[in-house]
Formats: structure tokens, sequence, C-alpha cells
């Protein structure tokens, strides 16, 4: 979980600028920069997203005293997940890795969206923290975040890491670029680690940062937790067999703007050809808006275009001739059920619609087990609103 607490009095040498300067000030909802990627570039070769990654490690170094075991244990599926075709990880993986190459950040801090929501944009659980990084509301808006009634900008990629490399930015310009105490200050607010640091000595903190006096030791653990990861798949790009599982064409994620009149997330992704399960599934902040937040640009994560328009290719099926800008403009009514067909799993359907996979639990009243069977008409809504 990612907490701010604001640095007070602290010297310039730990110190920039207060991090809650208002959003306009750094122009949220303008076009996010590019992610480190060509724009031309359709796809990239998810081996280049590993190597990008490995090269922009802090701390590349791994022994068995240098990282938790439990800890590697623990996170022993990710290199299965990167590997998987079916898991969209792997492109949202590299969009966060170019993220930070851009700016400058270490590739460690690609990682903490495994560690927060196991890569999940639509991660939340209640009033609490949510989205990819698990931001909390008040740190979410000091950092450009929109949140509105029906809007929740910390489920969109997007706007979610873009304030995470701000505020990331911040943390390691002021902590020195020593990476372990930027993770600590995220996790556990940047004043506590500053005084923690003034108590310790610049010295001491830079050498040893885990061992800080006042830092809790679920801190301290988060710092390992990042390393340990780190070196599972440092460990896992050992083996040739992996190499070869990431060789294969990874869609090349930009953000990218939507009209404000697009209608549904899906009927827009339908009529530019694109995936819209992939689309829906990466977005879950907009998958269920109708149209832009007052006129507002929206910005989504999108691969590469896969076929012909939906909206021209049913015309051309029908006989007719192009599309109208009429036809080809009209909204989709998002869908209000979903019915079960054999072999879908409760995650792939909340997976398909941008939703939490307990959202679909509760909406439907699934109890502790959670099964579903074909035929079982399930609610895509809250019923209660």
């Amino acid at each position: 979980m990612c907490l701010l607490a604001l640095a007070g009095g602290v010297s310039p040498g730990w110190a920039q600028q207060a991090t809650d300067a208002p959003a306009e000030a750094r122009g949220a909802g303008t076009a996010p920069a590019d992610a480190g990627v060509d724009p031309a570039q359709q796809s990239v070769d998810g081996g280049e997203i590993f190597r990008q990654f490995r090269e922009g490690l802090a701390e590349p170094s791994c022994t068995a005293q240098a990282s938790d075991g439990q800890y590697r244990r623990n996170f022993a599926h990710a290199p299965n997940r990167l590997a998987d075709r079916d898991d969209d990880i792997l492109p949202l993986f590299g969009y966060v890795v170019g993220a930070m190459r851009q700016a400058g950040l270490p590739t460690e801090y690609a990682l903490i969206p495994f560690v927060e929501s196991g890569y999940h944009p639509g991660a939340a659980n209640g009033a609490g923290p949510a989205g990819l990084w698990q931001f909390v509301s008040l740190t979410a808006r000091n950092h450009g975040v929109r949140m509105r009634k029906g809007y929740d900008g910390r489920l969109s990629p997007v706007e979610s890491t873009q304030a995470a490399v701000r505020y990331l930015k911040t943390l390691h310009d002021m902590f020195d670029g020593n990476w372990r105490l930027a993770i600590m200050a995220y996790n556990a607010g940047e004043n506590r680690i500053v005084q923690a640091v003034r108590r310790a000595g610049r010295g001491t903190a830079m050498e040893r940062p885990t061992t800080l006096p006042g830092v809790s030791r679920n801190t301290a653990a988060y710092v390992d937790k990042l390393h340990a990861l780190a070196c599972v798949l440092e460990d896992a790009g050992e083996r040739p067999e992996w190499l070869a599982s990431l060789a294969r064409p990874v869609a090349h994620l930009q953000a990218t703007a939507l009209p404000a009149d697009y209608g549904s997330l899906s009927a827009w992704a339908a009529r530019e050809g694109r995936d819209v399960d992939q689309i829906a599934g990466l977005n879950p902040a907009v998958s269920r808006l109708r149209g832009g937040l007052g006129g507002e640009t929206m910005w989504v994560l999108a691969g590469p275009r896969t076929g012909t328009p939906a909206v021209a290719a049913d015309l051309r099926a029908l006989g007719g001739g192009d599309a109208s800008p009429a036809s080809s403009s009209a909204p989709a009514e998002p869908p209000a059920t979903h019915t079960v067909v054999r072999g879908e799993t409760l995650s792939a359907i909340a997976r398909r619609y941008g939703l939490a996979t307990a959202q679909l639990i509760r909406w439907n009243a699934l109890g502790k087990r959670a099964l579903i069977k074909p035929g079982m008409v399930l609610k895509l809504a809250d019923p209660l609103r």
C-alpha cells in the first residue's frame, strides 16, 4: 500500500518541494509521454522487455544471502505469468518498465505492482487502496489522478502509472538515488523515513537502510520482497527455455486518447478493430463508463489494431457500403449480464469486463466457494445502484 506523509522542515539534501502540488500544475489529463518504445512499432519482442528490465536494475547482483529465500518462494510464480501467452501481464509490465526507463528510474520500481496488486489494474478493496499501485485516495489526488463519482483514476493504468512515476521520481531524488530508501518511503510515508534517516545519520542510512531505527519490520520487508522478486526474474533469465518463452511479439501498449463521445469502451474498441477483451481488462477505470467525464480526454492502454473495424465490417457483410458517420459513432450499451458457458472461470469473466472477481462474487451473492455453472446468468453491475 502506498502512503503519503509530507516531509516538513527537511534539509534540501533529503527533500524537494512538497509533493502535493495541485494536479493542474502538473498537467493532469494531458498526453502521457511515450514509455520508451517507438510508437511506430506494432509490437515488441518479449525478450526485449526483459532485457530492458534487466539493464535498468539498480542492484542486479543476487546471491543466496542477498535476498530472502521465503520471499523468493512466494514469488516463484512470477516468471510463469510473464511467459503465459494468455495473461496480459507481459505487455503491461513492458509499459511500466518503459515508463521507468524513460524517467531514469531503476526498474526495481516496476516490480511494485507485482507486490501491491499482482499486476491487476482493477485490484480494489472497498474504500481502501486501489489499482496497479494500490494508491490511497489522498496520494492519488495529490499526484494528479482524477477521482470523482463514477470514475476512479487509480484503476487506470495510464493515470496511476503517470502518478507513480511522478511520486517515485520525487522520492528517488529526495533520497539521493537510494532505491531502497525510496521504496521504504513509498511504503511507509516519506516523513517517517526522513525522520529515521536523521536519527541514524546519512552514512548509516545509505549503507544499511533497512536497519534504520523506527522503521517497521513490514517496511524493511517490503524492500526485501522487491529484491527477492528481482532475483527470481534474474534467475529465470539464466534459463534458455524461459527466455525462449518470452521470444514472441508482444503488443506494444500505448496511452491512447478516447474522443469525448466514444460511447462505451467496448464499442470504441470494436469500431477501431482492437482486441475488445484485452482493452476492457486493461482499463477497468473506463470499461463501464459511457463517454468522457464532462468532455475531458480519457486515456486508455491499447495495443495495435488487430483487424478491420467492426462497424465497417458488419456493413459490408450486410451488402452495404461504407459506414456512415452516424452509424460508426453510435454507442453500444454495456452489457448488464453475462451467461456462463462451459470452461469459463470467474476470474476470466471479470477480466473480460474489466471488473474485479470480488465484485462479481458480491454482486451475485456467490458465497465463499464462488462456484459458477454453465447457463448461470451473472450480474455485471451492482444491483443496489
